[in-house]
């Protein structure tokens, strides 16, 4: 009798053990929950790190603005930082980022060169990279997203040529120099101007995107040349400092001046009769397709390698 109480009370034993280890069926829904919940991320789970190379430019603020607007409807996530123009401040902030558990990397270069550095951080990192509007002359992206800079120089340079009747000096305002659309802008703009005999470059010197600049660089331009016909600015910020520089010399109905970017300033001078052109880039589609990428990345699903957007040459 008393060998029996024992065996008895073992067995209790073990079936309150077993009952303690396991509260759910191996294939409940409460189980499967938990399993779903660590394999994937749901939208308001997604993180997207957006380094911007500065907000001090109109076009820049635009284009974080459509990134925004897109993340807020997908339900993404979107944390934007600031680089001011500078190389490293960038890369401090994509460390920052980094840190942060960013599911996708969306980079706006300030250098396409310095910025190497940061893409190889986030490849070591598992994190995907996207560049926008200006490119990454290393490391692994996984797609740009940006307009064909080239093809909107050679519209700025036939918009010229056209105006100028294939005769005149022309002066080229460029953008930061290791900017890929510095390069690309300039290179489309000369593969225009530079095979036309009657029309000659006769000034070129960067201004880095930058308003005050373009006004500073083009009133020495405007001391050392005495015959000015044409300005190609690389972008509408220096476009519109080379045009006050032109106004206050009393020579701005005598110079024709293209800008790019068709910022809604340089959109108002066109208007005006003030400034002859600018190229249109859409912005806000730039960052709307790059937060489009960054999801289809998180979700695995495939993306094109260069996703263009496209340019619109605005005159009045």
């Amino acid at each position: 009798m008393l060998n029996l109480l024992k065996k008895v009370g073992l067995v209790s034993i073990l079936l309150v053990v077993l009952a303690a280890c396991s509260t759910e069926a191996p294939g409940s829904k409460d189980s499967a929950d938990k399993k779903a919940g660590t394999e994937g991320n749901s939208d308001s789970d997604v993180k997207i790190g957006l380094s911007v190379s500065t907000l001090n430019n109109p076009f820049f603020v635009t284009l974080r603005d459509g990134a925004q607007e897109a993340a807020d409807e997908a339900g993404y996530e979107l944390v934007v930082s600031d680089a001011q123009d500078d190389p490293s401040t960038q890369l401090s902030d994509i460390e920052d980022l980094l840190q942060q558990d960013i599911d996708v990397l969306l980079v706006n270069p300030v250098d396409s060169d310095a910025i190497v550095s940061a893409v190889e951080l986030a490849n070591e990192a598992g994190v995907p990279v996207v560049t926008v509007d200006r490119s990454a002359n290393g490391g692994e992206v996984v797609t740009h997203i940006a307009s064909d800079n080239v093809a909107g120089g050679e519209m700025a340079g036939k918009f010229i040529a056209e105006k100028l009747g294939d005769a005149g000096n022309v002066v080229e305002l460029e953008g930061i120099p290791g900017a890929s659309a510095t390069r690309e802008r300039g290179e489309g703009f000369h593969n225009i101007v530079d095979g036309i005999d009657g029309i000659e470059v006769v000034a070129n010197q960067t201004a880095n995107f930058d308003r005050t600049e373009g006004l500073t660089v083009m009133e020495n331009i405007i001391q050392g040349v005495s015959d000015i016909n044409a300005v190609f600015a690389h972008n509408d910020e220096m476009a519109l400092g080379a045009l006050e520089a032109l106004e206050a010399k009393g020579l701005l109905e005598d110079v024709v001046v293209v800008g790019f970017d068709a910022t809604d300033d340089a959109i108002s001078a066109v208007e005006e009769g003030r400034l002859h052109a600018t190229i249109a880039q859409q912005p806000a589609l730039i960052g709307e397709y790059a937060i489009d990428a960054a999801g289809k990345i998180v979700k695995d699903e495939a993306v094109e390698e260069f996703i263009p957007v496209e340019l619109e040459l605005v005159s009045k």
